[in-house]
């Protein structure tokens, strides 16, 4: 009985070292960022078994042609276009991704590299060290922070985040982070039960997987405000979270 325990323990030790990552990215306009961040993917994870799922959402600025260019150079395996006619909000972006991923975990990132790849060896190294079933990126702890916003948008991000922490007690320091490494079986369980869009998605996801139970870990992270291209963050968005909140506080 005990000679079985360690040849199933082993067994999954050998699996974990196994595992293959599907890294998902929805892009609108970032022809002059995808390039850059998909080298640094490759860069980061020299060693890892990983493809690189871009749900592009019909960007007229010529991102998937930049995109398919990229297929030439590492592969089509390695990089999988999945394009959407138009803009058809974050959350079904994720769920488009996810049908075509093939990893056992699914890392979700930003395009704008907002969300430096080389912090994906650190989420990588905690679920495994953890067996975590999410890992997500923090700026709010110690070794996290913001670089490049103006003292206004971090007194605002900062202060979405304690009321949101203040009305859901959600037991993670960042709530409206993208930055995160899931399981698969427990994204796809997590993604159903959500029923948001935009930027208030992530949110309910965090919220709905702590509710289920999951295990969730942390990594500090720096998040870069988007170097080229415009934020797509603005008034309409900082509504629609407000609406958000209200509406996980009465339904989680």
């Amino acid at each position: 009985m005990a000679e079985e325990r360690m040849e199933e323990e082993e067994e999954k030790e050998r699996e974990k070292e196994n595992a293959k990552y599907s890294i998902l990215i929805p892009t609108y306009n970032e022809r002059l960022n995808i390039a850059l961040i998909v080298y640094l993917i490759f860069k980061h994870l020299r060693d890892v078994n990983f493809e690189i799922i871009i749900v592009d959402d019909g960007s007229p600025d010529g991102t998937q042609d930049v995109i398919r260019q990229l297929q030439q150079v590492y592969g089509e395996d390695r990089i999988l276009l999945r394009a959407r006619p138009r803009k058809l909000g974050l959350g079904t972006a994720y769920y488009h991704g996810l049908k075509h991923a093939s990893g056992d975990f699914v890392i979700i990132m930003d395009a704008d590299l907002s969300h430096h790849p080389k912090y994906l060896p650190s989420f990588i190294r905690k679920q495994k060290e953890t067996g975590a079933n999410i890992v997500t990126g923090t700026r709010y702890v110690k070794n996290g922070g913001v670089h490049g916003w103006n003292l206004m948008r971090k007194l605002t991000s900062r202060g979405a985040n304690v009321l949101a922490q203040t009305l859901l007690w959600p037991g993670v320091s960042d709530l409206t982070g993208s930055f995160r490494l899931y399981e698969r079986s427990v994204l796809e369980d997590v993604i159903t039960s959500c029923v948001s869009k935009g930027y208030v998605f992530q949110m309910e996801m965090i919220v709905r997987a702590t509710r289920k139970g999951y295990h969730v870990e942390e990594v500090p992270i720096t998040f870069v405000d988007r170097v080229f291209g415009s934020s797509k963050l603005g008034g309409s968005e900082i509504v629609e979270y407000l609406k958000g909140l209200v509406y996980l506080l009465f339904t989680t």
